[in-house]
């Protein structure tokens, strides 16, 4: 999976200082939150720090594709904004959730069983189907053209680059293997993002010491 992840020459066009870290992690088994993720979720609020610039970089990134960040947030302003009071989801959603408030970053993660072909990141056309849950049923939505969009094979994986993810690749406490996108904008250091890949897997490693990670970083000097 790892080597077949790409990002198409339009979303480099749009924003040609994009990055992404990959993080494959294998064999990981999940559960309920518990006291050490919870732990990771107040430490994490008491750094939060909402005016970083990165946050500011996602906006103009939204904007540039017509969306309306104050409308629809970038996650990583959704959960700046929501640091003091997050719900624990469980020990993995937990970790990555408090590397993003940490680092001010947006972080996303899916069950890499789910995935039907490789990760991408493209504009969408319009009539990709992106499942959701509405009124408690399942639901199909489409992004806007020109939309920027994780999908795979069968459709959208995450909208508005990474605004909302689908139902269908979410991290449950069944998942066992992971994917984990970390996404950066200028003036973001490639330095500190390497960090925060860092500083997931050590948490990974701590909520299982066999789990089996994989990295690639995309963008950056190889562009």
């Amino acid at each position: 999976m790892l080597d077949q992840v790409t990002v198409t020459g339009a979303v480099r066009e749009l924003r040609p200082d994009f990055a992404v870290l990959v993080i494959t992690a294998e064999g990981l088994p999940n559960g309920p939150s518990d006291t050490r993720s919870t732990d990771w979720l107040t430490a994490a609020a008491e750094r939060a720090d909402p005016a970083d610039p990165h946050v500011a970089a996602w906006h103009e990134a939204y904007r540039a594709f017509g969306a309306k960040p104050k409308r629809t947030r970038p996650s990583v302003d959704a959960l700046l904004r929501r640091a003091g009071s997050l719900p624990a989801i469980n020990r993995v959603v937990d970790a990555y959730n408090a590397v993003s408030v940490e680092h001010a970053l947006p972080v996303g993660g899916e069950d890499l069983d789910a995935y039907a072909g490789p990760a991408r990141l493209v504009r969408a056309a319009g009539d990709e189907p992106f499942d959701i849950t509405a009124g408690g049923e399942p639901a199909v939505e489409h992004p806007d053209p020109g939309e920027v969009v994780w999908r795979d094979d069968r459709g959208v994986t995450c909208r508005r680059w990474n605004w909302r993810q689908c139902v269908r690749t979410r991290i449950t406490e069944t998942t066992e293997n992971h994917l984990f996108l970390l996404e950066r904008l200028e003036p973001y250091p490639l330095d500190r993002l390497r960090a925060a890949g860092d500083d997931l897997t050590g948490r990974l490693r701590a909520l299982s010491p066999d789990v089996r990670i994989g990295s690639r970083l995309i963008g950056g000097p190889e562009w």
